[in-house]
């Protein structure tokens, strides 16, 4: 670093007493809240280097860097030694047969492969279809603040197309001419792209987003742009709070919020969500959806918000595990813009038999429920009703996951990409301001030093070794999706996929649970066999609000 800052003082001419307003003493107080103790000869000796450090810092202040500009450095979840499979076989999806239903508000809750059935036998047209999910958008959006934008000119436009290639004989597959939703932290060209948050509800971004660019290549009609907790924390935004359709004094929970509310209301059959730690599965836990929060780096991030470059991953939040595997079947994969993402094959088995699938469950995690009346150990009970044989495994816990890395990494690399966003005063605007929001964290971040948040992610580096040899024992892992360890925070610190599901409604507020199911690397497959069986042997998936009926 003595030698970075001479090569710079040589360059530019700015004498170094203009960083005199950094004293000895400021050093002894830095130390403290590092964890250091520095003799006063140490102190000596740095304290040309730390003003040497400042100058720096203040020249990189001086250049703009925009949310879109990556990390020269990038995660990888893949250990070494690991064998992945690279062949891609297709995917026979079982054929549906089914007619307009005589209340045509029942279209609300079909699945996609109902839809695509009416769509593809010309039983009902892609504009029909399209005008109908609209208008419960507006009938419902404000009543749920699941809404920010809706795109009904654009979602015309695409319908139409979808109808008329449809009707000349060019049918892409089970998404064409299927409406939907996206998390509005997508860009999508012609569209406001708001993060949820004051600063930003009026920025357009001029590009498409990966996953958009997939769906509308698919045929899927863009409807509408689903509300997310401001810049991805929670489900409060700069219009209000999104509302659980099961109970609307409550929240939908976050950040994907918009979206988990807007699908298990029936106002669109899939959404688009995100998830850095829960916003994929949090939300769909809460309002009873199925969310998939797919392997790190399975689907490219170009054209969405970044918040934790080594965190952030992209998902569908749906009603069923089938329909959670026909969408990720169109937007896995990159286009080579996001530095993590790949191309692997997602080799689904709609009509396997779950019996050949090793299947175990977390039990250090279950026998913290002791109340064995509760949901979560309903699910291991209809398990073995199917005649699967359960494996116990002991998963990483709060026994291993002693400290919170989670933490550490997410407001270092969070708090880097919002860099001024916090030195321009824009966290000023911000709605909410208090102790555990964005504003405050991205500030208290700005005194974490480098050295600990690379350390961080060396802990975190054992942390998927640990992961990785508890998940060589099985194909799918049954895990509580709340309440009984760090599961959520591991397994997004090592990029495992998981799948949950709704397994019934809690005593204390009748509102939904669930279940998770963890999955090997890119194994996304799997989960969602193992979740498609348990959701054919109950019916919780079938459960509607009825206020949204």
């Amino acid at each position: 670093m003595r030698i970075i800052g001479y090569v710079l003082f040589s360059i530019i001419t700015i004498n170094i007493t203009a960083q005199d307003t950094v004293s000895k003493k400021d050093i002894v107080s830095a130390a403290k809240i590092f964890d250091l103790n520095y003799t006063q000869q140490e102190i000596d000796t740095m304290y040309d280097g730390v003003k040497e450090n400042v100058l720096l810092f203040k020249m990189m202040h001086q250049q703009t860097l925009n949310n879109s500009v990556p990390m020269s450095m990038y995660q990888n979840p893949v250990l070494p030694g690991m064998v992945l499979n690279s062949q891609q076989k297709v995917i026979k999806w079982p054929e549906v047969n089914c007619a307009l239903p005589k209340n045509k508000k029942e279209l609300a809750y079909y699945s996609i492969e109902q839809l695509a059935y009416l769509l593809k036998s010309k039983k009902i047209t892609s504009v029909v279809l399209t005008q109908f999910f609209i208008d419960r958008v507006k009938q419902y959006g404000d009543t749920l603040q699941c809404m920010i934008s809706l795109t009904e000119d654009l979602a015309m436009q695409q319908a139409k197309q979808a109808d008329a290639e449809i009707a000349a004989g060019k049918y892409k597959g089970l998404l064409h001419g299927i409406p939907y939703g996206l998390k509005d932290l997508f860009a999508v060209k012609g569209t406001t792209t708001t993060w949820g948050a004051a600063p930003y509800k009026n920025q357009t971004i001029e590009t498409d987003a990966y996953v958009y660019t997939c769906l509308r290549e698919a045929g899927a009609v863009l409807i509408a742009k689903f509300t997310l907790g401001a810049l991805a924390m929670g489900d409060y935004w700069y219009g209000g709070r999104t509302k659980n359709p099961w109970n609307l004094t409550q929240g939908s929970s976050g950040s994907s919020a918009g979206s988990a509310s807007a699908t298990v209301a029936g106002l669109v059959p899939f959404a688009i969500g995100t998830e850095t730690w829960g916003s994929i599965v949090s939300p769909s836990s809460t309002c009873g959806a199925t969310g998939l929060r797919p392997t790190f780096g399975s689907i490219s991030r170009s054209g969405a918000m970044a918040l934790s470059w080594s965190l952030d991953k992209v998902g569908p939040i749906c009603r069923t595990a089938e329909d959670a595997a026909v969408v990720f079947n169109y937007i896995h994969g990159t286009d080579g813009i996001d530095p993590s993402a790949v191309n692997r094959p997602f080799n689904y088995r709609p009509s396997d038999d779950i019996k050949k699938l090793k299947i175990g469950y977390a039990k250090n995690y279950f026998d913290k429920i002791t109340d064995t009346t509760r949901n979560e150990w309903k699910v291991l009970s209809t398990f073995k009703a199917m005649g699967v044989t359960l494996v116990p495994i002991v998963f990483p816990d709060s026994g291993v996951y002693s400290f919170n890395i989670m933490d550490a990494v997410i407001s270092a690399e969070a708090a880097a990409a919002f860099d001024e966003f916090t030195r321009n005063n824009m966290d000023d605007q911000m709605t909410r301001q208090g102790v555990f929001d964005w504003p405050n964290t991205f500030r208290v971040a700005r005194i974490m030093p480098a050295v600990e948040y690379v350390n961080a992610n060396r802990h975190r580096y054992v942390l998927m070794q640990k992961v990785h040899a508890a998940m060589q024992q099985v194909d799918v892992l049954i895990c509580p999706t709340r309440g009984s360890g760090n599961q959520s925070a591991i397994t997004n610190l090592t990029g495992q996929p998981v799948v949950c599901v709704p397994t019934g409604f809690d005593k204390r507020m009748n509102l939904p649970t669930s279940i998770t199911f963890i999955g090997n690397l890119y194994d996304e497959a799997n989960i969602l066999l193992a979740a498609k069986a348990y959701q054919q042997a109950t019916d919780w998936h079938e459960k509607h609000p009825t206020l949204f009926n």
